[in-house]
């Protein structure tokens, strides 16, 4: 055995654990996920290999449409939102004394349980004794108003993320050379000339990143939702996770909750690969 194969089988040989986790905790999963989508089972009984009868009905199903579409409505109003605060925060508290002080602050509502979020915010928008009625002074159907319903869950998400999207973007800052900034300054790039010409686009990598994982957390809102509105009213906040929890467990049909879950990959595999190019093209023009 040459010294090239040798040192191949070493790089292989190290790449083992995580090959084994990224097979065990993804790979696998795909594969049962896909095997479940072609049979029917109630939790209880044996299965039953019923072919692609599954993905005919929920393809077919105006309800998983809706629950598509309005997971991405979620989506739409949660991740450019959280971005931009994220980012502005950030440049808030990139270089300032007591930043890491503040980082902690801002990280808070992430690391807390969704459930219990939830929860504090259910009574911070309740119609009788809640906080933000008391603020506005008149009295407000929040969570029970068709129109507000979703915009209200968006708003508790956006909370809850802004200061995981700003650790980010604070990294992505303290990489930046100091001395870019300063060559910058000397040919007249102050204020908003310099975040647009400078700062944001030595931060594509970190954008990119934050955009990915945030669509990806948004389809997967459930914790949120299910506190506060249980997918109501009128179906307005029925997202993509809850309606595959209905038929899991409500309805006892998991086959169809794999049909779900595997368009939901494959609509993100498909978001992604689009971002991925995008920011991949412009990276490679700035350099």
């Amino acid at each position: 055995m040459n010294r090239r194969a040798r040192r191949a089988g070493t790089s292989y040989l190290l790449l083992l654990p995580s090959l084994i986790g990224v097979g065990g905790f993804l790979l696998i999963p795909i594969v049962v996920v896909a095997w479940l989508s072609l049979h029917s089972w109630n939790l209880l009984g044996p299965m039953r290999f019923v072919g692609l009868r599954n993905w005919c009905s929920v393809l077919s199903d105006p309800e998983f449409g809706h629950a598509l579409l309005v997971t991405l409505a979620l989506t739409a109003l949660v991740v450019p939102a959280q971005t931009a605060l994220g980012f502005v925060v950030a440049m808030l508290v990139a270089r300032r004394r007591g930043g890491s002080v503040l980082r902690v602050l801002y990280a808070l509502p992430w690391m807390c349980a969704p459930v219990a979020v939830g929860v504090v915010w259910q009574w911070m928008f309740a119609p009788t004794g809640g906080a933000l009625d008391a603020i506005v002074g008149r009295r407000i159907e929040w969570l029970s108003d068709p129109v507000l319903a979703l915009p209200s869950v968006a708003a508790v998400s956006i909370w809850s993320n802004v200061g995981y999207v700003a650790l980010f973007f604070v990294a992505g800052l303290r990489a930046i050379p100091r001395e870019i900034f300063d060559a910058g300054a000397l040919d007249g790039a102050t204020g908003w000339l310099r975040i647009r010409w400078l700062t944001l686009p030595l931060l594509r990598p970190t954008l990119f990143f934050v955009l990915v994982t945030g669509m990806l957390a948004a389809f997967q809102t459930f914790d949120t939702v299910y506190a506060l509105t249980r997918g109501g009213p009128a179906g307005r906040t029925d997202v993509v996770a809850m309606r595959m929890f209905s038929e899991a467990f409500d309805a006892a049909r998991p086959g169809r909750a794999a049909v779900m879950a595997l368009v939901v990959f494959a609509v993100l595999f498909a978001i992604t690969v689009v971002q991925h190019r995008y920011f991949r093209d412009r990276t490679a023009d700035a350099d």
